[in-house]
Order: C-alpha cells, then sequence, then structure tokens
C-alpha cells in the first residue's frame, strides 16, 4: 500500500519535471560583452563610473531581464558593487544595452588612492562579475571580464 502511495505521489512529479525540461530544451545562453567602462568627469572627489554591458539574445523568445548583480574590482580591490532592476527586454534574435552606474567603496577607495600614488599610471586594470537573471527560475547568466580604464583626460 504504502509503494502505490509513493508511486501515485512521485508519478506526477515526474511528470512535471519532465515538462519542464523539455521546455527549457531550446533555450541557448545569451552573450554578454563589456561595450564600455569609463570614469565619468565629476566635480568632487569621489570619481564615477559607467559601465556599458551589450547582451544580445540568440532564442527566438524575447528575454525580460529581471535584474543584475555586479562586483567590479580595479587594481585588485573591491570598488565597485551595485544591484539594478532598470533592465532592457532584450528582442528575440536581438541585442540591448544596459549601462550601470556606481560610485565607489570609500574605504576600498582610500585603499586604491593609496596604491596609486605610491605609483603612477596611465590606465588601471579591472574586473567585472555579474549575475544577470533572465527572468526564469533555472537561468542566471555569469559574466566574468577584465579589461583597463585609460586614465588620459583626467588628469588634472
Amino acid at each position: 500500500m504504502l509503494k502505490r502511495c509513493l508511486l501515485l505521489l512521485g508519478l506526477p512529479v515526474l511528470m512535471l519535471l519532465a515538462g519542464c525540461t523539455g521546455m527549457q530544451g531550446g533555450f541557448v545562453q545569451p552573450t554578454v560583452t563589456v561595450s564600455s567602462f569609463r570614469m565619468l568627469p565629476s566635480n568632487t572627489a569621489v570619481p564615477r563610473f559607467e559601465i556599458g554591458l551589450q547582451i544580445s539574445n540568440p532564442n527566438r523568445t524575447e528575454l525580460r531581464l529581471q535584474g543584475i548583480v555586479y562586483n567590479i574590482d580595479l587594481e585588485g580591490h573591491r570598488i565597485l558593487s551595485g544591484v539594478s532592476n532598470q533592465l532592457p527586454i532584450i528582442p528575440a534574435y536581438g541585442t540591448g544595452d544596459v549601462l550601470l552606474q556606481a560610485s565607489p567603496d570609500l574605504l576600498s577607495t582610500i585603499a586604491l588612492f593609496s596604491d596609486l600614488f605610491s605609483q603612477r599610471r596611465d590606465s588601471l586594470q579591472y574586473t567585472l562579475d555579474a549575475n544577470i537573471d533572465i527572468g526564469s527560475r533555472l537561468r542566471r547568466v555569469h559574466v566574468e571580464r577584465s579589461g583597463e580604464v585609460p586614465l588620459s583626460g583626467f588628469r588634472r
């Protein structure tokens, strides 16, 4: 009797899982590229940064982006962390641009400036680590990119 009850309860769960797997089968992970990373002009001592991402959707259904969580390290210091839910809908077989703006963490910035004063640089090395929620419980896009931010034009 117990086996029969478990079978009757387990069968619908298995069918539901099989159905969900079939629905997600044709999904291709979107491509995320860093399209820009720059320091914004500022009249204050605290700089602001703008991070541009371009998201390409290779699927036949639109992506309704729900949110993004990101961290940015400059010269090995965790400087920027943030979240955003102001994201575009990426059309099927299309692209969309995301612009993130952030101010740095004060204590991490002090450590970065200390390093910068000890050695003059023309650029900063950055690492972007982001997770983008594309509107499904099972789908998150993880992005990790590195590059340089030129400092030319920001020295006085």
